[in-house]
């Protein structure tokens, strides 16, 4: 299949909506990542998207709304604290998981009871979902475990002939995906299941919140995830990725000088001195490292890199974010120095 690419205007919009009704998948940009959107209420049409990227079917897919009326229309139970949240952090980088309506197929949930629901900060996309007039499943426009696209340039070399058309909005202004989180304690309370730019600090504003176990660890061989990018291997390039662990920045400069051969780069904060081979930098704040974090690693491969040693961030915040993507790139591969 042919796959264009076309800047975001009405008729664009409009062309969109059509393959979407017709149960075809679009590329579409949000604040976080690009999204592949598929009609969430038709199984089908949600089959195509883990078909163009090769992704488990039991990987829950998050569905993508544009009014509290399609919320309602998709969950059974919406606490009073969600709707809080929502007044405070839609349209934006939340997702929120509840108990979905039978008019929610298995095969959005990944067979679960339970759906993924956030209302995305991009004008484009949420035209394109009222001219739907129903909400969009649309997980990262990337072909699964590979790092996450944040420009339509990433969405094209991963989807092309895959899909019939992206809506190219520019550079993905967060960079990463958004916050997943789920109620606890009668729906009083939350537990952030996957990090994003809503922060830990952000949430603790408005009731207890706690870290699920698997930001910072691998879930267990079967266990059952509700959450989107937690169960495999994500976000990783070609090359190997490590973790480098440190605080001490000529220490840091002697292990990478160590390493120095063909193709192997370090990843650093981009201020760091002494170092001799070659590096790359994703930035000096933990916004600026999350914004650029998926970009880079996919340059990793455009440069040839056989192995990417990835200075540590900082582990609050939307660091907390960061830290947990590469994780998941490096497969838990952490250095100490």
């Amino acid at each position: 299949m042919e796959t264009e690419v076309l800047k975001p205007s009405i008729e664009v919009l409009k062309k969109a909506a059509e393959l979407i009704k017709r149960g075809e998948v679009v590329g579409i940009p949000t604040e976080t990542v690009y999204g592949l959107a598929a009609n969430a209420y038709d199984s089908k049409a949600c089959a195509k998207i883990f078909e163009a990227k090769g992704r488990p079917q039991d990987n829950p897919l998050i569905i993508h709304i544009s009014s509290l009326d399609m919320l309602r229309n998709s969950v059974r139970e919406i606490p009073p604290l969600a709707l809080t949240l929502a007044d405070n952090f839609w349209s934006g980088p939340l997702t929120m998981i509840f108990p979905k309506k039978d008019i929610v197929p298995d095969t959005t949930s990944g067979g679960l009871d339970t759906v993924a629901v956030r209302m995305p900060d991009n004008e484009d996309t949420l035209n394109l979902i009222e001219m739907c007039g129903f909400p969009l499943a649309a997980p990262s426009a990337n072909l699964s475990g590979s790092p996450s696209p944040t420009s339509a340039d990433h969405v094209y070399n991963d989807m092309k002939g895959r899909i019939p058309l992206i809506i190219d909005g520019g550079e993905c202004e967060k960079g990463v995906e958004s916050t997943v989180i789920c109620f606890t304690d009668n729906g009083t309370a939350v537990k952030i299941l996957r990090p994003g730019a809503v922060t830990e600090e952000m949430l603790s504003q408005f009731c207890k919140v706690e870290t699920d176990k698997n930001v910072f660890a691998k879930p267990q061989e079967n266990e059952k995830v509700i959450s989107p990018g937690v169960k495999y291997k994500h976000y990783s390039p070609k090359a190997e990725i490590i973790i480098i662990e440190t605080d001490d920045e000529k220490a840091l400069a002697e292990f990478l000088n160590s390493k120095k051969q063909e193709n192997v780069y370090g990843v650093i904060f981009g201020n760091e001195q002494g170092i001799e081979i070659n590096t790359l930098s994703y930035g000096i704040t933990a916004e600026e490292q999350a914004h650029n974090l998926f970009a880079l690693l996919r340059r990793t491969d455009e440069l040839g890199v056989k192995t990417a040693y990835v200075r540590c961030p900082e582990k609050n915040g939307v660091g907390t974010a960061v830290f947990n993507r590469l994780l998941r790139a490096a497969a838990f591969n952490i250095i100490k120095i």
